[in-house]
């Protein structure tokens, strides 16, 4: 019996309410050392409160040492096993804009990039382009035609839009173009077996031609493309745990996430407050909720400390709101850390906060990385955290006679 089979047979129907709030690369690093973390020097008297009645650790999203990418990070949260379930970052932004994916389609997330004249990458991010731009440039780039394939170029926010290769025989075992630095040209594209390489090959046609398209468009004049992904086989969030589930998040992974596991994608708005309002509206509807915050990591991917602090701070003026609507189980977590030191996700386990009336509460006081060491939890894989969810929640039922 595996752990997804002990749930399905474990699980119980009540009342109770659970509510997943994660905010995105929440984990952070002192700038010297001996020095205090984004989220311990950030004031957090709310969620200091949380962890005073609750119960604090550290998750490690895949394994000891094992950075994770946002899904994979996801997914853990979420109960299942990263190692199990390897999706790429293509078809969560796929599905995350609601593009119908089929089986002949390979979805690759793309980043666009600003290229010197030696086609080097000048910025990874092209200056963080508005959305606007994204949708003007997406469009130049839906007049590429490759022989052997259909293309669907979408926009997704800022830098980042969705390439879809529709085509026979294609398969997505296929590298990151995006070389995860500055001062080098991004990566050809290969393949992995055979019909990967079927796709490289139009992949790196449809590179060749997007930078001539875009060569005058500075500083969006070139893109990577990262997490070739066809549509995987899962079984769903409500399958699994008997649960009536909604997301309110803004960016479109994550809600391609929450679409991937079944979960209703509901129209939250564009910021915490409008978030919380929808939570408000269909609390009575759902059993559980997940409620995404994404500026905590892009100020850390950015390096800006105090950026991410400010962040953290507006993220725990909102949890009185949350805690207001008496959720029986509620959750504080980060998919993975983001330090700012050092500007992209990292190994690091991610602080965590349990707060439910039969908690075993420790002796913890204040939510920090160093605090949340000492904590009752202690350092746990994070797909086990919705086991934990489940139980505070009273939705098991006993294991043997």
């Amino acid at each position: 019996m595996n752990t997804h089979e002990l749930i399905q047979e474990l699980r119980e129907k009540n009342g109770s309410k659970i509510v997943l709030f994660v905010a995105d690369g929440l984990g952070g690093l002192p700038l010297t050392p001996g020095g205090l973390t984004e989220l311990e020097t950030a004031k957090t008297p709310n969620l200091d409160a949380c962890a005073k009645v609750g119960v604090t650790g550290l998750s490690l999203p895949v394994l000891p040492g094992i950075t994770p990418g946002s899904g994979p990070g996801h997914l853990g949260l979420f109960g299942y096993d990263p190692l199990e379930y390897r999706i790429g970052r293509g078809i969560l932004e796929a599905l995350g804009i609601n593009f119908q994916v089929t089986a002949k389609d390979v979805a690759i997330r793309g980043n666009f990039c600003t290229l010197g004249a030696d086609g080097k990458i000048t910025d990874r991010r092209a200056g963080r382009p508005t959305t606007e731009r994204c949708v003007e440039i997406v469009n130049k780039l839906r007049t590429i035609k490759v022989p052997g394939c259909e293309l669907f170029v979408e926009p997704v926010k800022e830098h980042r839009f969705v390439l879809v290769v529709r085509g026979e025989g294609l398969g997505d075992k296929v590298n990151d173009t995006d070389p995860q630095a500055v001062g080098v040209t991004p990566l050809p594209a290969k393949g992995a077996d055979p019909a990967s390489q079927k796709t490289a090959d139009l992949i790196n046609q449809f590179i060749a031609k997007a930078n001539e398209v875009l060569k005058a468009d500075a500083p969006t004049n070139g893109l990577t493309l990262r997490g070739f992904a066809s549509q995987p086989q899962i079984i769903s969030f409500p399958e699994l745990y008997g649960m009536r589930s909604a997301a309110l998040a803004v960016y479109p992974m994550y809600r391609g996430l929450a679409r991937l596991v079944g979960m209703d994608i509901l129209d939250a708005g564009d910021s915490l407050g409008s978030q919380v309002a929808k939570l408000k509206e269909v609390w009575n509807d759902y059993d559980f909720f997940f409620l995404h915050y994404k500026y905590t990591d892009s100020t850390g991917e950015d390096g800006n400390f105090p950026a991410k602090v400010q962040m953290i701070e507006r993220f725990d003026a909102i949890i009185p709101e949350v805690r207001a609507l008496k959720p029986d189980v509620l959750i504080v977590t980060g998919d993975h850390s983001t330090p700012s030191k050092m500007k992209s996700h990292s190994f690091h386990p991610v602080p965590t906060l349990l707060v439910a009336d039969d908690v075993r509460t420790d002796e913890v006081t204040e939510f920090g990385e160093r605090n949340c060491l000492r904590g009752g939890l202690g350092q746990f894989q994070a797909m086990h955290l919705m086991l934990l969810a489940m139980a505070h929640a009273g939705r098991f039922g006993k294991y043997g006679a």
